[in-house]
């Protein structure tokens, strides 16, 4: 087993005949962005190809992508893209390979592809799609393909295994095993251990709960619990939760219509979302219960339930509007209940925090999963993972969906169970895995990154930029401007120091001005003539001045002018 880190491994090997080779370009070490590519006699598989919603230390950016341009001059070698369920770190950066290559074949379940279709018609991008459901068995090129059911916070999610060179992977996707879910589908593990029976020669399994000891409850019980919030509560109720969460939404409806509430759905992704699950029967709506929000913000308080985007606090979203007074038509009052129907995505914990103490500012009661079973993970927490184990018994392990500590805790199952480590694959975005006679090794790594979208732009930034920008964000600008005389040896003009975003104190930098002119002048008697040379200086004075001062380091752009 890696014991942490891939960073001193270099290029890899020619795959030897025979041999399948995984590697994934996104959602290890990391929460989002989920695509893993597999090889085999010169042709690929994706699984999955999602993205990750920008982060506070991403200033400026929407979304992040896997990086595939290891495969940009290989994207006609991919047979399909394989989508284990609808979520967008699973389905978001699909839209963006197929610009690249439109005519890739799309392979899912029926919500899935639905969620698919109304993303790429936005875009004007028509593709081929496959449908597939639980039991079926799909050959394209040498890729055999055979789907299982898994319970997960979206309906239709599902595991694959995949079979190429007489070898056998199970790609669980995310999963849990409910035992008694709304929609009576749970995860099959007498088919997990029928393929076990076959042989299973790598499992990559979701390690996002593998910290968490035990099993989840079911939906069911959070469905109890919120309907009693929706009975208890007086007046307006507004519920935030996954645009995707169809489940989590019956169980609102099905209480708001016991509660003799009518509802409206609020942000797009909401309305667009349990639009197409309604259409596919997944979701069952009464007549006459859900209304325009216009319509329901004309209706008493105590017959109002809005349910709405936002519960992971993104900026733009619905609920984040609500908590800042910026929502056109939804204004917070004091006899509001404001109901989080999730969990925290890790990194979403400052921006979360800031919607729920917006919304309590403005009086309302916020009920979350701090004081309230109003959510459980769509996640298998360890005691689940075994059990997937123990049904596959895998002769290799590979950890994914998670961050360190999930993939570590996830190894440490593995272990367990009777995994030696020289089984079981700890590895990271870009780390190469090969797959030879049954036996799992780590053998490389490719060159990978983050795609940043920015606006309209994809790839245009990179990080150089980000660090920038947070650079600026954070510790200020400040434009120094000197003017020289080369031939007297003398600064003639300033310096003058422009300050943004450094100082609301406009004496704050005098004290540096002094000391510059000394500098600039020395440097000058000292037979520098260079303009580089003297702003490099300059930058380098005023730094450590500032440093010295404040222990801030803003951005600093000297410009010396010759005269």
């Amino acid at each position: 087993m890696s014991k942490g880190g891939t960073s001193g491994l270099g290029d890899p090997p020619a795959l030897p005949a025979g041999g399948l080779r995984l590697v994934a370009l996104g959602g290890i070490k990391e929460i989002g962005r989920n695509m893993t590519v597999f090889e085999f006699d010169g042709r690929l598989l994706v699984v999955d190809c999602g993205m990750l919603l920008g982060k506070t230390n991403s200033p400026g950016v929407d979304i992040t992508l896997p990086d595939w341009s290891h495969f940009a001059d290989r994207l006609d070698d991919i047979d399909a893209v394989v989508l284990t369920h609808g979520h967008e770190d699973h389905i978001g950066a699909l839209p963006y390979l197929l610009r690249d290559r439109p005519d890739i074949p799309v392979v899912g379940s029926r919500l899935t592809l639905a969620l698919v279709s109304a993303k790429l018609e936005q875009r004007q991008l028509k593709v081929e799609r496959q449908l597939v459901a639980e039991g079926d068995s799909l050959q394209v090129g040498p890729w055999g393909l055979r789907f299982f059911a898994v319970n997960h916070s979206i309906p239709d999610a599902l595991a694959v295994a995949i079979r190429a060179g007489g070898q056998t992977v199970l790609h669980t996707g995310d999963f849990k095993m409910d035992q008694t879910p709304l929609d009576n589908r749970l995860t099959d593990l007498p088919g997990f251990s029928r393929l076990g029976d076959e042989g299973v020669d790598l499992l990559l399994s979701d390690s996002t709960n593998a910290e968490v000891p035990g099993f989840i409850p079911s939906e069911r019980e959070v469905g109890k619990v919120v309907t009693d919030v929706i009975h208890k509560a007086q007046g307006r109720i507004i519920v935030a939760c996954f645009a995707s969460h169809v489940h989590r939404v019956q169980q609102v409806l099905d209480a708001a219509h016991a509660s003799d509430r009518q509802v409206a759905f609020v942000g797009r992704s909401m309305v667009r979302n349990m639009g197409i699950a309604r259409d596919l029967g997944l979701l069952r709506i009464p007549d006459g219960l859900v209304v325009d929000l216009k319509l329901a913000e004309e209706l008493p308080s105590r017959r109002i339930l809005l349910i709405s985007t936002g519960s992971q606090g993104e900026p733009l979203s619905a609920l984040s509007r609500m908590a800042n007074r910026d929502h056109q038509t939804v204004t917070i009052s004091s006899d509001d209940t404001i109901l989080l129907a999730s969990s925290l995505i890790p990194g979403n914990e400052t921006s979360v925090g800031q919607v729920i103490n917006g919304l309590s500012r403005l009086g309302a009661t916020v009920v979350h999963k701090s004081t309230a079973l109003v959510h459980v993970s769509g996640h298998a927490p360890a005691g689940e993972l075994r059990y997937l184990i123990a049904a596959v018994r895998p002769t290799n392990l590979m950890p994914v969906h998670g961050e360190w500590r999930h993939l570590r805790a996830h190894a440490a199952i593995g272990r367990s169970m009777g995994l030696p480590d020289e089984r079981i694959m700890l590895a990271e975005d870009g780390t190469v895995v090969d797959l030879v006679d049954g036996r799992a090794s780590i053998t490389g790594k490719i060159p990978v990154g983050y795609v940043y979208v920015d606006g309209l732009e994809v790839g245009d930034i990179g990080d150089s930029t980000l660090k920038d920008r947070r650079i600026l964000g954070e510790d200020g600008f400040l434009s120094i401007l000197v003017a020289v005389d080369l031939d007297a040896g003398k600064v003639v003009f300033g310096p003058e120091i422009t300050a943004r975003g450094f100082s609301d104190d406009p004496a704050a930098l005098d004290p540096i001005t002094a000391e510059l002119v000394e500098v600039v002048e020395k440097a000058l008697a000292d037979g520098t003539r260079d303009a580089d040379a003297l702003q490099h200086l300059i930058r380098r004075t005023v730094g450590r001045w500032v440093d010295r001062q404040y222990r801030r380091r803003p951005m600093l752009m000297p410009q010396v002018v010759e005269v």
